[in-house]
């Protein structure tokens, strides 16, 4: 196993092991920071991997992420056609 995907691996492990624990904040400052050392870990398993790797790892993280993907698509779609979602 390659150090990129150990560490991509680490991450989800990371990512649903502080998704058990309660948060004041709804997890939002957790999910800022896995999403900071997501991106370039993206990049970095994609790079090593091919992007077959990548893509799978991109889902991964979605499925973990998905309330931030949520709110981002919401304000993609209203900044796109000018109304709120409903």
């Amino acid at each position: 196993m390659t150090a990129p995907l150990t560490l991509a691996l680490v991450w989800l492990v990371a990512a649903n092991v502080i998704a058990m624990f309660p948060s004041r904040d709804h997890h939002w400052r957790a999910a800022s920071v896995l999403i900071a050392i997501g991106i370039p870990l993206i990049g970095w398993v994609t790079w090593a991997g091919g992007p077959v790797l990548g893509l799978l790892l991109l889902a991964a993280g979605a499925s973990v992420l998905r309330w931030p993907l949520i709110y981002l698509l919401r304000w993609l779609r209203e900044k796109v056609t000018g109304r709120a979602a409903d």
